[in-house]
């Protein structure tokens, strides 16, 4: 309130009232058009920002139509207790019979007993393994514990891990290669201060070659280093440094995990390797789900009917986009080149995906197995393209990112709408300014007018009051 007012001391009106009637006959009409406009822009941001989603969820369903390496799959049966299978889109297609004869298998050494506080020797111990070496220098009173931790704790050690077993009063050195295979053979050179470096005292006793000339070996041997060994259909024999053989049969992985013992009744492993287009039944149903989706927002929002008005009734863009997309649906894709020479093409209605009355989509599975059954490629040509053509996938990708990229069409709406919603904002303050100056200026003319008439009030009671009292004037009883 812009002033001070005192209702009916001169006048008797409720200024206060009629400044505020006057007021809001001017403001409330004004505020309830600007609320309208800001509940319009509001809620035309919110649908299209839903329409955004669902087109971006379509989009998204597409992706993995749109990858080329989700075609012609492979799919693996005969796992067992012996053999694990993994396998890529390149594996061949066929039956397989596979024997493990052995696993892989790392180099395990052990010393003899040694006196748990007894020094090993002084010198050098060089422990190699498949060409990799590292040194591990002694003093003459280093015990086996703190050989071990030598060895462990060196910079230079990736190939060998060190353990003690102990017995009693007596310990064992344990070396253990890391990695598995022939290739994982340790071995240990000293150069030991005792002047003898292959004898069985001092650093000595610790040595071990067993490749040699002459084979040293005055470490025993726990565990020999062995490769891993299948036979694939009983002719090829194929060795691996670990237990995984990767294309020993082109595109399939084979891991053995347990020796077959034929003589003891274990039969052989039966691997099979067959076509898996499954995941484009599923790539192409997310795809029409997320399009049924859409279709429903696009009901809503465009409702118009049985006095349901949806948000974007009559909306040109979300009509355009709809028709846009259904377009795409009878556009011709190239899907490869036929016996003749000639470049062939698809449409989506003849992979199986069918336009129902509601407008939603459905698969019929028969149909599109036959197609994958007779060329998968040809489905794959149509949803990723080839060298010459665009693909389906791509092509909805374009049209439908027009709308949902950055700076795209629905984003530029939604600043529009932004910035209208920043300009009302500014009206509304610039109007509530004169509002105020207009209330201010009400109560100064109300409140002047009040203390007028209270002051000829005042006059006249005076000029009243002198007649009355004028001599010769007859008052009446």
């Amino acid at each position: 309130m812009a002033g001070i007012s005192f209702p009916g001391v001169g006048s008797g009106l409720q200024v206060s009232e009629i400044v505020t009637a006057i007021v809001n006959a001017e403001k409330v009409p004004y505020q309830n058009r600007v609320t309208q406009k800001q509940a319009e822009f509001t809620t035309d941001i919110s649908a299209v920002g839903s329409l955004k989603s669902a087109l971006q969820e379509v989009n998204t369903s597409l992706e993995a139509l749109g990858d080329a390496d989700n075609y012609q799959q492979r799919k693996a049966t005969g796992r067992d207790d012996f053999i694990g299978i993994d396998t890529t889109k390149d594996a061949a297609v066929g039956n397989y019979s596979i024997e493990v004869k052995a696993l892989s298998q790392s180099h395990k050494l052990m010393s003899g007993a040694i006196d748990s506080s007894a020094a090993v020797g002084e010198g050098t111990m060089t422990i190699a393994v498949d060409g990799d070496s590292f040194d591990i220098a002694t003093t003459a009173t280093t015990t086996l514990s703190e050989l071990r931790d030598l060895i462990n704790d060196s910079e230079s050690n990736d190939s060998v891990v060190a353990t003690i077993i102990t017995d009693g009063t007596d310990q064992h050195l344990v070396l253990n290669s890391k990695e598995t295979g022939v290739s994982s053979e340790i071995k240990i050179t000293v150069d030991d201060n005792d002047g003898n470096d292959t004898d069985g005292t001092g650093l000595s006793q610790l040595a071990y070659d067993a490749l040699a000339a002459t084979p040293v070996l005055n470490l025993s041997e726990v565990d020999k280093a062995q490769d891993a060994e299948i036979i694939i259909d009983g002719s090829v024999t194929v060795n691996s440094s670990t237990n995984e053989f990767k294309d020993a049969i082109d595109g399939v992985t084979i891991t053995a995990n347990k020796a077959h013992d034929i003589a003891g009744g274990d039969d052989l492993s039966k691997a099979t390797i067959s076509e898996d287009n499954s995941n484009v039944a599923t790539g192409i149903n997310a795809f029409i789900e997320s399009f049924n989706a859409l279709v429903d927002l696009s009901k809503q929002l465009g409702a118009s009917e049985d006095g349901a008005v949806g948000a974007l009734a009559g909306d040109s863009m979300l009509r355009n986009v709809m028709t846009k997309i259904r377009s795409q649906f009878t556009t011709d894709f190239e899907t490869g080149v036929s016996s003749s020479g000639k470049t062939t093409h698809s449409m989506l209605a003849e992979l199986g995906v069918r336009t129902e009355r509601s407008g939603h989509l459905s698969l019929d599975s028969d149909a599109l197995n036959d197609i994958l059954d007779a060329d998968p490629s040809d489905v794959q040509n149509f949803f990723v393209g080839t060298d010459t053509g665009t693909g389906f996938v791509e092509s909805m990708d374009d049209l439908i990112g027009f709308y949902t990229e950055s700076d795209g069409l629905i984003d530029r709406r939604v600043e529009g709408n932004n910035t209208q919603i920043s300009k009302l904002e500014k009206d509304v303050e610039a109007f509530n300014i004169k509002m105020d100056a207009l209330e201010a200026r009400l109560y100064a003319q109300y409140n002047s007018m009040d203390t007028l008439v209270a002051q000829l009030n005042n006059t006249g009671s005076y000029i009243t009051q002198q007649l009355d009292n004028m001599p010769g004037v007859v008052k009446d009883s």
